[in-house]
């Protein structure tokens, strides 16, 4: 049985998490664009600074024009992750709960976006479906693409499952696992 304060954890994590995603897009979208040459911020001059950047694709601007795809496989790993989670009992491993909320809230920040939903208009008056991405980062002549909160919080979800893959099981994890084996290996009994 899952406990109930990881479904608080969870939903705080991917729910919250979502909620600063679409506050600080909110916010930046609001603004003119800026001063400089290709309309940035700076709040480092050449090396952090904000920047209004629209992407129709997914990591890197790989598959520009198919955002409504990236949203159905969003909902799919949305729908994957609960089940996970909540059906098949992961979530009863904390670590595994932040990562998963972590990405969820990501997911949920990026969708919104990709379904057309801040309500963006193109020239032609029609329903902008991409991503609002606004964090820039530069390095000399290098200029990494712009991100967002949401992205930041799917890279630090990953960094986690990476972690939680690579960190030796617990004993009561091993334990329980045994237990596991040892009950459906067991030859069923006579009534």
């Amino acid at each position: 049985m899952v406990p109930t304060n990881r479904y608080v954890v969870f939903l705080t994590i991917a729910l919250g998490g979502c909620a600063v995603d679409l506050a600080t897009k909110a916010w930046i979208f609001a603004w003119p664009p800026g001063p400089g040459r290709r309309g940035e911020w700076w709040l480092f001059e050449n090396y952090v600074g904000i920047q209004q950047a629209l992407n129709q694709g997914a990591l890197f601007g790989l598959g520009q024009g198919f955002s409504l795809g990236f949203a159905a496989l969003s909902v799919a790993a949305l729908l994957g992750i609960a089940i996970w989670l909540f059906v098949y009992q992961a979530a009863q491993d904390r670590l595994l709960t932040i990562a998963l909320g972590s990405v969820c809230g990501g997911i949920l920040g990026n969708l919104y976006d990709r379904l057309g939903l801040p309500g963006l208009l193109d020239k032609d008056g029609q329903t902008v479906r991409a991503v609002r991405d606004w964090i820039l980062f530069c390095y000399h002549d290098y200029i990494w693409p712009n991100f967002n909160i949401a992205d930041c919080l799917l890279v630090c979800g990953a960094g986690l499952l990476a972690f939680h893959s690579l960190r030796p099981l617990s004993q009561e994890h091993l334990a329980s696992a045994q237990a596991d084996n040892n009950s459906s290996a067991a030859p069923p009994q006579a009534a």
